[in-house]
């Protein structure tokens, strides 16, 4: 299993619970210019994904299950379409065919000056009234680590992403998971998502935002596990 995270993110944007799950081989991803890798942030979905490619090639894994958050989960969808053989299955996360960014957290996230600005728009909207304020404040001071082109390049990569009109193209059976309180990348943008694909189903978590695998790591972590070892005949 893979994890991919999302926009600013790192490995440790996925809770113990997914990145150590029981039974699984699992490898949580720092993207390019994230975290401890190093290089230069992609310009485009495109670019992770083969980037997210070589590295399989390296490590010789013929195959995996692709758990994707966010752009995560586009690099994810992207792999599927480019190299369907090297993709079992896929877990999409507070994702959707097409992932616009609010102009103005765009325009934020654009200069040195409002980008602590851009931060506080991602952490207010990413996460449900529910939250710990401990978790909350934790991802604000992970995000916060995150360099300012960084940010950027992975809001413009989002921003460009669209392959609404080829879902019908990805035979991987999919889980979609949604929080009903993310705020960005609703609910909707989810069930469009299921619709559009051949084998897909969708998830929700009531009360969870789009940080849902931090808020509900438990609850994540068992639906990995139930469609692993269900739908995904793996």
């Amino acid at each position: 299993m893979v994890l991919l995270h999302g926009a600013a993110g790192t490995r440790l944007s996925w809770p113990a619970q997914a990145r150590r799950l029981t039974g699984c081989c699992v490898y949580a991803l720092d993207l390019p210019g994230h975290g401890k890798s190093g290089g230069e942030p992609c310009h485009s979905i495109s670019d992770y994904t083969r980037q997210v490619l070589a590295w399989m090639e390296a490590l010789d894994l013929h195959r995996a299950i692709f758990v994707g958050h966010s752009i995560g989960s586009a690099v994810a969808m992207q792999a599927a379409l480019t190299a369907p053989e090297k993709v079992a299955a896929l877990v999409l996360v507070g994702s959707a065919s097409k992932l616009k960014v609010n102009p103005a957290l765009m325009a934020l996230a654009a200069s040195p000056e409002t980008y602590l600005q851009a931060i506080e728009c991602i952490v207010a909207w990413s996460f449900s009234r529910r939250a710990p304020g401990r978790l909350v404040e934790l991802a604000r001071k992970r995000i916060a680590e995150t360099p300012q082109a960084v940010l950027l390049r992975d809001l413009q990569a989002c921003d460009a992403f669209d392959i609404s009109g080829r879902l019908g193209e990805i035979e991987a059976p999919a889980l979609v998971v949604c929080g009903t309180e993310d705020r960005m990348t609703p609910l909707a943008g989810a069930q469009a998502l299921v619709g559009g694909l051949r084998r897909a189903r969708l998830e929700v978590m009531a009360g969870a935002g789009h940080m849902l695998m931090l808020e509900q790591p438990l609850a994540f972590a068992a639906l990995l596990v139930a469609f692993i070892r269900g739908e995904a005949g793996i």
